[in-house]
């Protein structure tokens, strides 16, 4: 009868040994990284491609 219940209480103890915890995991999120483009040479390459057309059909 002694084996069984140090049987049972081994059992026991094993199982919420590798049960895991109760809290959340922590999970960080990756960083993600844009190249930096500059805004002003976005605007300028259109308007120089207009301008040209403009000069072109005049």
């Amino acid at each position: 009868m002694k084996k069984l219940v140090l049987a049972a209480a081994l059992t026991a103890a094993a199982s919420t040994a590798f049960a895991g915890s109760m809290a959340d995991p922590v999970v960080e999120p990756p960083v993600v990284e844009e190249a930096a483009s500059s805004s002003s040479s976005a605007v300028w390459v259109p308007l120089l491609l207009i301008a040209l057309v403009a000069a072109a059909a005049s």
